[in-house]
């Protein structure tokens, strides 16, 4: 049974970075999308960023696109969020989740996604 792990959060000042980091274990990613949901209190779960495992295609929500970026460690079968430029608003529980194919009208539908990581707490601070 795959799992997913996430680490990396904690609390960052507005304007500083973090990285998050998403380990798969049980087996390896392949054809797979791996994408980066967040929720904050009180609001809906939303997509963050995705990436396509194979050849490293990636996708970002509006919001996060230019301070955040999405990136793989193949020998690690590890996947990367890169958060620079922080806001206050990034404040969440940020989740790594996995998808069987890549689709990019898709890949930012958390429904679409079957395995889910248990999140990690992002605080950032004004």
């Amino acid at each position: 049974q795959m799992q997913l792990a996430e680490s990396g959060g904690g609390l960052v000042q507005a304007g500083g970075s973090l990285r998050l980091s998403c380990a798969a274990s049980g087996r390896t990613f392949s054809s797979d999308t791996v994408g980066w949901f967040r929720r904050a209190p009180g609001q809906e779960r939303e997509f963050v960023a995705a990436l396509r495992w194979t050849v490293g295609n990636t996708y970002y929500a509006d919001s996060v696109k230019g301070r955040f970026a999405i990136s793989r460690d193949n020998a690690k079968n590890t996947v990367y969020l890169q958060m620079n430029s922080l806001k206050p608003e990034d404040t969440a529980v940020y989740y790594c989740a996995l998808r069987p194919s890549w689709e990019v009208g898709r890949v930012g539908l958390d429904y679409t996604y079957n395995f889910w990581g248990q999140g990690t707490q992002v605080t950032v601070s004004s």
